[in-house]
Order: C-alpha cells, then structure tokens, then sequence
C-alpha cells in the first residue's frame, strides 16, 4: 500500500488543521494505521492510531482531548483531526500503516507516507 499525507500548512495557535492520508494499492481499512510526528531537532513520536477491526483509537497524552483520529473509507484515507493547536505542534507529521497491531511504536508498521508540514505560530 502506498500512502499519501496531506493537508499541513501554516495556522496560528488555537486554530484546526485536518490531515489526511489517502491510500492506494490496497484497502486502507484492512491495516492498522497511525500518526507520528517529528519536530525540529526532536525524535518522531506517536501522535495517535487507529485499529484495523473496531477502530479503536488510541492517542498521545499531549494531543489527547484535542485531536481525532478516524477513518474515511469512502476515499481510502485515515483522517487526523488537530483542534487548538499549540506551537509545539510544530513538526512533520507522517501517517503509517501496518498489518501487526495498532501500536504507539514506529517500528510496527511498514508503510509509510512521505509527510506534511504543519506550522503553529504564537
């Protein structure tokens, strides 16, 4: 499966931006998909996942109550929905998928999209 994030861009703080990873080659719903981010001069971290099954979600305590993970079937996509974003929301932010489990470990999916830039200014 090939993946594509979109939807990055420039808000202030307090603002929403929606990403979206559409994917091609396969079904999407049929793997565990998930959100990672890097900051500058910082690791990629877990941003938030989703399950394959029952879609259970699972998210970072430092995103936790702002942003939603959810599924698009009819246009083959996980969606991730960043409400009052702060800036050190500031990063990249990857979608990933993976067939193992719906992990907050990088290293448990297999496919990965290529990033989108999401800027929070003060």
């Amino acid at each position: 499966v090939q993946l594509q994030a979109s939807g990055g861009g420039l808000v202030q703080a307090g603002g929403s931006l929606r990403l979206s990873c559409t994917a091609s080659g396969r079904t999407l719903s049929t793997y565990h998909s998930a959100w990672f981010r890097q900051g500058p001069g910082k690791e990629r971290e877990f941003v938030a996942s989703i399950s394959r099954s029952f879609a259970a979600t699972s998210y970072a305590d430092s995103v936790k109550g702002r942003f939603t993970i959810s599924r698009d079937n009819a246009n083959n996509a996980v969606v991730l929905q960043m409400n009052d974003l702060k800036p050190e929301d500031t990063a990249v932010y990857y979608c990933a998928a993976g067939a193992r489990t719906a992990s907050s470990y990088a290293d448990q999916y297999d496919h990965w999209g290529q990033g989108t830039q999401v800027t929070v200014s003060s």
